[in-house]
């Protein structure tokens, strides 16, 4: 099983992330903060990574907090994420799937609400792309 989930697009890095926005408010999710990663490398000094890249903390706080109640060792989770970055010309869209993440505390309750959060994020991408 991966890790991930990633699709690819045909859109620029900021039409991807604009259309990932409108997909992730139709399931009360929303975007909490984005980093756009070599911007952040170059302020530290750090001049050889450039490709596009960037890291959106989203969120439905509605499944975080039941999560949360369920077992507070998912805020080391939280917030999901998803990347948009470039590669060899190519937009791509991609995420850890919080299955894998989740599988790491062993809580039935947790796999299916985690199954249910991927699901909807999956969905997302697809339609973002």
């Amino acid at each position: 099983m991966d890790f991930h989930y990633t699709v690819t697009t045909q859109k620029t890095l900021d039409e991807a992330i604009s259309s990932l926005e409108e997909n992730l408010k139709a399931h009360k999710f929303g975007i909490l903060w984005q980093l756009d990663l070599p911007a952040k490398l170059q302020e530290k000094g750090v001049e050889t990574y450039k490709n596009p890249y960037r890291v959106l903390e989203v969120c439905n706080p509605f499944e975080a907090a039941r999560v949360l109640n369920q077992n507070e060792l998912v805020g080391y989770f939280l917030p999901c994420k998803i990347v948009v970055y470039e590669s060899n010309g190519t937009t791509k869209i991609g995420l850890p799937k919080p299955t894998a993440m989740i599988g790491l505390l062993d809580d039935e309750l947790l796999k299916d609400i985690a199954k249910d959060i991927e699901q909807v994020l999956v969905e997302v991408l697809d339609k973002s792309k």
